[in-house]
């Protein structure tokens, strides 16, 4: 912060300035994105499922819908997308050709995202690639890549869960 009176002398008021040097905060590992969210009340489920592969297929991170109830009572859902800054206007404009809404709300936000890496692990009906998160604490977690498990189930013909059970952490 600083503080001049300068060289000028007012009859009216005084002639100090203040100023302050305000820097951002860093990011510290984590993430930014964008949060777009709209209320839709008139629009079948067809469409939104649409919308939905139309906007992951665009690069949104996570989409999803929520239900909800809009005024005179009527039952609607909420379509959240989960973007980076660089995709808002593609989003947005996927959201207004194939939707209804004509308004759609953003807020910018930090994510703290865990380091990860996927890693090959054998299971009695094959190679199975799992992802492996470490914790701040350093424990680590392990979590099977649906697809490729669900190509191992509809191949071999076994329930999911009996494959997810032969994943150990």
């Amino acid at each position: 912060a600083g503080l001049g009176a300068g060289k000028r002398a007012y009859t009216d008021r005084s002639g100090i300035l203040r100023a302050f040097l305000i820097q951002g905060e860093e990011n510290e590992g984590r993430d930014k994105v964008v949060k777009l969210e709209t209320d839709i009340d008139d629009c079948s489920s067809e469409i939104l499922g649409y919308t939905m592969e139309r906007l992951y297929k665009a690069g949104a991170r996570e989409v999803h819908f929520l239900p909800i109830y809009m005024k005179k009572n009527r039952p609607a859902y909420e379509l959240v997308v989960i973007c980076c800054k660089e995709d808002i206007t593609t989003m947005e404009n996927i959201i207004f050709e194939e939707t209804t809404t004509i308004g759609i709300r953003r807020c910018a936000m930090k994510r703290t995202i865990l380091p990860r890496k996927i890693e090959k692990v054998s299971t009695p009906y094959g190679e199975i690639d799992v992802k492996v998160c470490t914790l701040p604490n350093g424990k680590v977690k392990r979590y099977p890549e649906y697809e490729t498990i669900k190509s191992i189930c509809e191949a071999e013909n076994v329930p999911l869960r009996d494959i997810i059970g032969n994943i150990g952490e």
